[in-house]
């Protein structure tokens, strides 16, 4: 078990941002929400080449900040999603990726039944501050 993908412990990552501006620079975060449940799913980073790539393909790619390269999530395991619609904040500085996952949930993690599940699966008791799985 990864104590921080199914711990119980809260340890968010409050440096990332200034890592990513550091490190990818032309990247402005997108959240990605299924289109049918409104679940958000994800948040994730796109550049110039990865928006233009899911508008023209109808596929959400994104760039991957620990890689720096295109990203398709769940290309590999067959998680993937088609874009449906995408949004532009006020100030051109988010987006909003309306998508519908081709098979299932999205996250490189699964509840104990093996099946995939949303990247938001654990919610914050406010009483204890520990983390409990909604989907576990």
């Amino acid at each position: 078990m990864h104590s921080l993908e199914e711990g119980k412990l809260l340890q968010l990552d409050f440096a990332k941002i200034a890592k990513i501006t550091a490190n990818c620079p032309d990247v402005i975060p997108v959240a990605v929400q299924n289109m049918d449940t409104k679940e958000v799913i994800l948040i994730a980073y796109v550049n110039q080449k990865a928006l233009e790539l899911s508008l023209s393909t109808r596929t959400a790619i994104f760039w991957s900040t620990s890689r720096n390269k295109l990203w398709e999530k769940g290309k590999t395991s067959g998680e993937s999603f088609d874009l449906v619609e995408a949004y532009v904040n006020c100030e051109q500085n988010s987006l909003l990726f309306l998508v519908r996952p081709r098979r299932g949930g999205i996250c490189h993690t699964k509840n104990q039944q093996g099946e995939p599940r949303n990247c938001y699966y654990r919610k914050i008791n406010f009483l204890t501050g520990e983390l409990e799985n909604i989907n576990p």
